[in-house]
């Protein structure tokens, strides 16, 4: 009886245009993660912006209602500058927390689309590996 003959091996040529197109398709999964990634991230920067836009108009009060005591101890009126006074320094403090608080996020907030490098780094490895 006349056994079946196994399928050949692929050539060379099939082989190198499997690994071009399996290339392909990391590289296209390697932008898509990466604009996610960022995506994510800046969305995060956004709203740490948004904090520090925040304490900016808060201190920018603040900073009107120090201005109106100043205002009124020149005018003399005794009782209405210390109010104006004490508005204004409270203002100004929950200002001041609020901006520090973005910055120190912004700070701390790291960019670099980690889980990209790591993927990018796995494929160059495998496709050295392929062509070993």
């Amino acid at each position: 009886m006349i056994q079946p003959r196994p399928d050949p091996e692929p050539s060379l040529g099939d082989l190198f245009a499997e690994l071009s197109r399996e290339t392909s398709t990391l590289v296209r999964q390697e932008v898509a993660l990466a604009k996610t990634e960022l995506s994510t991230k800046a969305s995060k920067v956004g709203k740490d912006v948004a904090f520090i836009g925040a304490g900016a108009a808060v201190a920018y009060a603040g900073f009107l209602a120090i201005l109106a005591a100043v205002i009124i101890i020149l005018a003399g009126v005794l009782p209405w500058w210390l109010a104006a006074l004490i508005v204004g320094l409270v203002v100004g403090g929950v200002g001041y927390f609020l901006v520090d608080k973005g910055l120190n996020a912004l700070k701390q907030e790291d960019v670099a689309p980690h889980e990209t490098l790591k993927t990018v780094q796995d494929t160059a490895q495998w496709a050295k590996e392929q062509t070993q």
